[in-house]
């Protein structure tokens, strides 16, 4: 008995080819997109935060057209400049706290960590945070902000939570040491660094941790934080 061959679709072959080149476009369409970011990261550094598209699409090695092919406009290339510059930042973070246990070294590595960064990279930090005619379709400086706040957050609740404290006030807290350290490392250059980045690690660890120390004493308190605060408000 002859088996019977099942029907052929005339249009799946062609379909399938056609999802395989869009497929290749997409990915290399994405491959070119990060070299050309990375080429737009070095043209800042080394022209400064003013740089226009004109002088990165030549320093990319490329026409000005050519980089209006892989981002639309400015504000494009600025929050791909920023993802990336918020993901360097990250690499850089993790690893380091992750490399000391006790609760103020984390802290204090944290905060050199961010120091350190935006120091070495003045220019790329200026072109990020500081670019008033971008029309920001999506804040990068925001999200950066919320990664590092995010991870924070579930430092201080393993804490209040191993103490038997109500974890709620993670989050804010969170929330208020990365605003915190972001809003005094922005001071300090543009101040152009008028104390050194050590003693001012120093001063900013030292200012957070009394806050942070004070969930070991709210757990030896009866009432937890909230009595702990009325303690504190009484000083």
């Amino acid at each position: 008995m002859n088996s019977a061959t099942p029907p052929v679709n005339p249009g799946s072959s062609g379909a399938n080819r056609s999802d395989g080149r869009r497929g290749r476009w997409d990915g290399h369409r994405e491959q070119r997109r990060a070299e050309l970011t990375s080429a737009a990261i070095e043209a800042i550094r080394q022209h400064g935060p003013d740089v226009g598209m004109e002088a990165i699409a030549a320093h990319a090695g490329v026409s000005k057209p050519v980089l209006y092919r892989y981002f639309a406009d400015k504000s494009e290339l600025w929050l791909a400049v920023g993802q990336q510059a918020g993901a360097t930042l990250l690499e850089a973070m993790v690893p380091a706290v992750a490399a000391v246990r006790e609760e103020r070294a984390v802290v204090a590595a944290a905060i050199d960590v961010y120091l350190a960064h935006i120091e070495a990279d003045l220019n790329l930090y200026r072109f990020v945070v500081h670019q008033p005619d971008i029309a920001r379709h999506r804040d990068v400086v925001a999200d950066v902000m919320d990664t590092v706040a995010s991870g924070l957050a579930r430092i201080f609740g393993d804490r209040l939570r191993a103490r038997g404290l109500d974890a709620g006030a993670a989050l804010p807290w969170a929330y208020g040491v990365v605003g915190y350290v972001q809003s005094v490392g922005d001071w300090w250059l543009r101040q152009q660094q008028p104390i050194s980045r050590e003693a001012l690690g120093d001063y900013l660890t030292t200012f957070l941790w009394g806050g942070i120390a004070g969930m070991r004493r709210a757990a030896d308190i009866p009432g937890g934080l909230a009595a702990h605060e009325g303690w504190a408000r009484d000083l």
